[in-house]
């Protein structure tokens, strides 16, 4: 499929035009940006020259959906079941910022309806949240107590932490050392294995992205 224009919602790509790929990458955009931005950085040509064979499908993270809770609803109905009842045998799901944030918040509502996780860069939520983790001892040893449907930002980190100490499925963590959330990003990350973790030389922008997914790529394709 033709990539759509700079303001489209998503952006389906087909890595061969005649047949569907058993692999499917899913990413979130970050706010406010459309999902062209991730071929403007080249990840299409980053998956192929580390041999992903993938077909893409690039998201805008709606933040209207993102502030009312609709948002993983309609990315498990609207992209998530669709790719399994097209057969796609392995699914990717990651996203930048906050949506990232949403991807492992969807890991919480949907678990393990993904094969693998990519988190580039992701939200922390606000300081008061990251504050309270903090004063727990971290997140190793932040309990979390039930958690409402409303709670998203908790939930992601409930989910970063059950993925690092019962994984279900892998989720790679990545970010720039210089990010304005790198400390957050630091603690969230603490329960992962420290081959799936990379703190990047970068800040919170695309050209930090763009080497945190090249890292991602590299390192997958070594692992166990």
């Amino acid at each position: 499929m033709s990539p759509a224009g700079p303001e489209s919602d998503r952006i389906d790509l087909r890595r061969h035009a005649a047949r569907r790929a058993d692999t499917l990458l899913v990413m979130l955009a970050g706010a406010y940006d459309p999902p062209a931005r991730f071929l403007e950085h080249g990840l299409p040509e980053a998956c192929a020259a580390a041999g992903l064979t993938a077909d893409l499908t690039l998201l805008r993270t709606d933040l209207s959906a993102v502030a009312d809770g609709r948002i993983v609803h309609e990315l498990h109905a609207r992209v998530i079941e669709p790719a399994r009842r097209d057969g796609y045998g392995h699914l990717i799901l990651g996203g930048i910022s906050i949506g990232a944030m949403m991807a492992l918040l969807h890991q919480d509502v949907f678990p393990d309806s993904a094969d693998e996780l990519l988190a580039i860069a992701t939200y922390p939520g606000n300081r008061a949240l990251t504050a309270t983790i903090a004063r727990a001892g971290g997140i190793r040893a932040w309990r979390p107590e039930a958690l409402a449907a409303d709670e998203g930002e908790l939930r992601a980190w409930r989910s970063a932490k059950r993925l690092g100490e019962h994984p279900s499925v892998p989720l790679w963590f990545g970010f720039g050392a210089q990010d304005r959330f790198a400390t957050s990003q630091q603690m969230m990350a603490a329960t992962l294995p420290p081959q799936r973790v990379s703190a990047l030389p970068g800040a919170h922008d695309w050209p930090t992205w763009a080497a945190v997914w090249r890292w991602w790529l590299a390192a997958r394709s070594g692992a166990p």
